[in-house]
């Protein structure tokens, strides 16, 4: 039956309080920089980190927070908007397929290629054969890196409420210093919330060559912690190992 997104929690699990999860994320976070710089050194093998979620579901917070100590050196973070005239005049993946990480990279995508089967199919900008070429496309393209070209990915569906989304988005209303992320557009795309769930719920059952992670983000310090979390058991499976004198 594949994953129903009204049945992903979107709140920590029953247990789990604030001071005790932010430690243990600051403790993730640091040891998270220490695996980076050795993939820098080793550059034998890369990551690529997307998160993918609606209008404030914490895609920039859980970027500054997870990686907030990893060195500059092989990490690069990429925020994906309206395409370009020039990236217009090609085919959907070209944007994207020149910003993967190189070995020994760590890079996050901000919204991805994902946005080509999501806001374009909610608006009826593409066709459903279209829709289905483009997740057959996107399946290749995940394998090619995967297979190809020794890259490991972590897809987040950021899980956020409708409630909450609300919440964040009068935030940037209501809070001066939030006030430069206020959008009058995100007010629009939130009455099509019904439409965005079925599609990003297709999405997420048929572009499964890499299988999602449904990161519950309702509460941020929760989010980052599992964030954190799902980062460094991956980058502690990869193992990345400087070279010695041996290796050359």
């Amino acid at each position: 039956m594949g994953i129903i997104i009204s049945e992903q929690p979107t709140r920590a699990p029953e247990g789990y309080t604030k001071k005790p999860t932010v430690k243990a994320m600051e403790v993730m976070a640091k040891e998270i920089a220490e695996l980076q710089y050795s993939l820098y050194k080793e550059s034998k093998r890369a990551l690529l980190v997307i998160f993918q979620g609606m209008d404030a579901s914490g895609k920039d917070g859980a970027t500054r927070k997870v990686f907030k100590y990893c060195s500059p050196s092989g990490i690069r973070a990429f925020s994906f908007k309206k395409p370009t005239d020039e990236e217009f005049a090609h085919d959907f993946l070209w944007r994207v397929h020149k910003i993967v990480p190189q070995k020994g990279q760590i890079v996050i995508f901000n919204r991805s290629h994902y946005e080509d089967i999501l806001i374009q199919r909610v608006h009826g900008w593409i066709d459903e054969d279209r829709v289905t070429d483009r997740i057959n496309a996107i399946n290749a393209f995940e394998r090619l890196l995967v297979e190809d070209n020794n890259t490991t990915i972590l897809k987040f569906f950021m899980n956020i409420s409708e409630e909450r989304q609300k919440e964040k988005l009068q935030e940037r209303i209501d809070d001066p210093t939030k006030q430069w992320k206020h959008n009058d557009g995100d007010w629009e795309e939130r009455k099509l919330w019904p439409k965005y769930m079925e599609c990003y719920e297709d999405a997420i059952n048929r572009c499964n060559a890499v299988p999602w992670i449904i990161a519950p983000v309702d509460q941020r310090w929760y989010r980052n912690y599992f964030v954190a979390q799902k980062v460094l058991e991956t980058l502690r499976e990869m193992d990345p190992q400087a070279p010695t004198f041996a290796d050359k």
